[in-house]
């Protein structure tokens, strides 16, 4: 290959991760979980939420339950991982990444796993997804090689493990939002459900990187979710996690 040829293919190589990356998380997981087929193996999941069983999914585990990880005496909350061999490097660096933001916005530090009880084990599995908050021992996070391995989608589905929902399903949203279950696909309608989610006193946030876009599920190209009052303003479009996100991360963990 000629010097020319190769620099022309790494400038499209270019282009395209830089397109990707600035795709809106909430397209990238509708994309890269609608078609799946989940093995025996895997938790019941449903959009990218993991559960121990099909009557937990209706119950948010933050206020059920206790899910926070634990602060240590220095301040910060440790998150042990550990990561499957199954990734190359080039997308084990996408993941490192998305682990190591979280340092220079929180207290909360990612840490390679030795001997913990409790942690998460990130594989690529069937999709994209997690469960909400600690769950005690091996936690799955999925963020299969075949479509979820993007900074945006690594915060997100690390924001499910910490604790956290999606936006739309707040317990304020209906303030916010006009969910218009007429345009959303048979069988999906729990997606909009109501929880009593811990918002942590910040505002309902469009650009949250928890905020699907207005299409999300839909049946006829219509919008499931339509803003107000403004009905214009845009809304799941975030590539990164928002102020309002960190800021009720750290509320949450009093950071």
């Amino acid at each position: 290959m000629s010097a020319l040829k190769y620099a022309l293919s790494l400038l499209a190589l270019l282009v395209v991760s830089t397109w990707a990356e600035e795709r809106p998380v909430s397209e990238i997981l509708w994309e890269a979980n609608k078609d799946v087929v989940r093995t025996e193996d895997e938790p019941y999941v449903v959009d990218d939420i993991a559960y121990d069983n099909e009557m937990e999914r209706n119950a948010d585990p933050c206020t059920s339950r206790g899910c926070m990880w634990g602060k240590s005496g220095d301040g910060k909350i440790y998150v042990p991982y550990t990561v499957s061999s199954q990734y190359s490097s080039r997308e084990r660096s996408i993941i490192d990444r998305g682990l190591q933001s979280f340092s220079g916005f929180s207290c909360i530090r990612f840490v390679k796993r030795s001997n913990q009880r409790d942690y998460l084990s990130i594989q690529s599995l069937s999709g994209c997804y997690s469960f909400v908050g600690r769950t005690g021992n091996s936690q799955t996070v999925s963020l299969s090689r075949q479509g979820c391995l993007y900074h945006n989608t690594v915060q997100h589905e690390l924001l499910h493990a910490l604790g956290f929902n999606h936006e739309q399903t707040r317990s304020d949203r209906d303030q916010h939002i006009r969910v218009l279950l007429q345009n959303v696909q048979s069988g999906m309608q729990h997606n909009f459900n109501k929880i009593a989610t811990l918002n942590q006193a910040t505002p309902y946030d469009y650009n949250s990187v928890m905020q699907y876009h207005k299409y999300a599920f839909s049946k006829n190209n219509q919008p499931t979710m339509v803003p107000i009052p403004n009905q214009n303003a845009v809304i799941g479009k975030a590539t990164q996690m928002s102020q309002n996100d960190i800021t009720r991360l750290n509320r949450l963990y009093k950071c």
